[in-house]
């Protein structure tokens, strides 16, 4: 299976994830910002790291990047498609998902190996795990606190829709703790803590991440 990783202006996490997907045995695709097309790829990874446009407001600029109109034609199509960190806040920020992501609630950038539940082992990219399992992934954020109306929050808690919150303490104020959530498919998931880092024992957090980019493989072969 062919999983694209999407590189924008500034990201620094793209070679990571592209690691990640090979380690899990999928086969990654370098894809550019400003490529028209997906190259026939299979799922789709909007990596983390800083991109350009922060400093107006996370994933504003990079959600209007060529190659995010055939990410959000496909991932409304049903093809798996994860967000990690500036990639969740390009996601809620192409509204594929609800709420979005502001500053740390600490006003300090924050990386740690963090404490998750796995809340919701039913999408895409979560099938590997079991629902209230608990992980180790690395985390690193200056703007990672999941925000939105308590109308959302409580259809998001309602629905099943939060894929994964933090434990051992929140790290940035994400309201209700919540670290990672899908849209009502389970195709689509944003996660702000790097499932990438945490794919070797070698890096020290474990490899607790890979069950990620397992999950939509598995995915991609009983579809």
């Amino acid at each position: 299976m062919r999983i694209g990783v999407v590189t924008f202006p500034g990201s620094l996490d793209d070679s990571d994830a592209r690691r990640a997907v090979r380690l899990a045995g999928g086969e990654p695709v370098a894809l550019w910002h400003g490529d028209d097309g997906l190259q026939g790829v299979d799922a789709v990874v909007l990596p983390g790291g800083f991109s350009y446009g922060d400093y107006l407001r996370c994933g504003a600029i990079a959600r209007f990047a060529p190659v995010m109109t055939s990410v959000v034609d496909a991932a409304r199509g049903g093809m798996p498609v994860l967000g990690i960190c500036n990639g969740f806040q390009i996601l809620c920020e192409s509204h594929l998902l609800p709420g979005a992501l502001i500053r740390n609630d600490h006003r300090t950038f924050v990386c740690r190996d963090q404490g998750l539940r796995i809340e919701n082992a039913s999408t895409a990219w979560t099938s590997e795990y079991a629902a209230g399992d608990e992980v180790t992934i690395v985390l690193k954020n200056g703007e990672g606190g999941f925000v939105a109306d308590e109308p959302t929050l409580d259809r998001l808690e309602g629905e099943g829709l939060v894929v994964a919150r933090y434990l051992g303490g929140n790290p940035n104020g994400s309201l209700r703790d919540i670290a990672g959530i899908t849209n009502e498919r389970g195709n689509v998931v944003g996660l702000m803590p790097h499932p990438e880092h945490s794919v070797e024992a070698l890096c020290g957090s474990g490899t607790d991440g890979l069950g990620f980019f397992r999950s939509a493989l598995a995915s991609l072969t009983a579809s």
